[in-house]
């Protein structure tokens, strides 16, 4: 069972032993920045850009995307989480979780959107952070449903899915903007299963 230390306040901190997931910090950057640079293109095809509407906007800063994660956390929108893996005695940064367009009132819901280093993929951590964060949501913020919407060609991705016993609902043509593009999605679903 994971040690949710913060008991749902922000910050918000997940240990489960050699994984934590934790807020970024501005000290973390050349950690990320390392791994997002040996990871370029392994992440390219299933990247978040930006619609031609806003291409002539600069993309922020590694610093003002970590202000941007803490106002959207202390919101309750969207908590945005690096993973942290103990791997040979080291504390290694190796991608991130977000459980984010949180929703309360009538809804109650989220969806989770995630990346690992290639070097850590296929070893089951991903599915580990999805579960991890899934029960944060699921017992510290009492969300009803939380999805995950991913690309129907994306095959490791849907495995992950899939494993943290998220279950397919429906395909949504032309979802997201990814990777310069208006792409088609599936979306997996899972309930909290002590709401009914």
């Amino acid at each position: 069972m994971a040690l949710f230390t913060s008991g749902g306040a922000w910050p918000v901190v997940i240990d489960d032993g050699d994984l934590i997931l934790r807020p970024l910090r501005n000290r973390d950057r050349s950690a990320w920045e390392v791994v997002r640079e040996l990871n370029r293109e392994w992440l390219e095809p299933w990247e978040a850009t930006r619609p031609e509407i806003e291409s002539g906007e600069p993309l922020p800063s590694y610093f003002q995307m970590i202000s941007r994660y803490r106002i959207e956390a202390k919101a309750l929108r969207s908590l945005t989480l690096g993973l942290w893996y103990l791997d040979g005695g080291t504390w290694r940064f190796i991608g991130q979780i977000t459980l984010g367009g949180i929703v309360m009132g009538a809804y109650r819901g989220a969806h989770i959107g995630y990346w690992i280093d290639q070097r850590y993929s296929n070893r089951g951590i991903t599915t580990r952070a999805v579960n991890l964060i899934a029960e944060f949501g699921f017992h510290q913020l009492n969300l009803h449903r939380i999805e995950i919407n991913l690309r129907p060609e994306n095959a490791a991705s849907t495995r992950v899915a899939e494993k943290a016993g998220f279950v397919f609902e429906g395909f949504h043509p032309r979802y997201l903007h990814i990777n310069g593009g208006w792409r088609d999605h599936n979306t997996y679903v899972k309930e909290n299963p002590s709401i009914r």
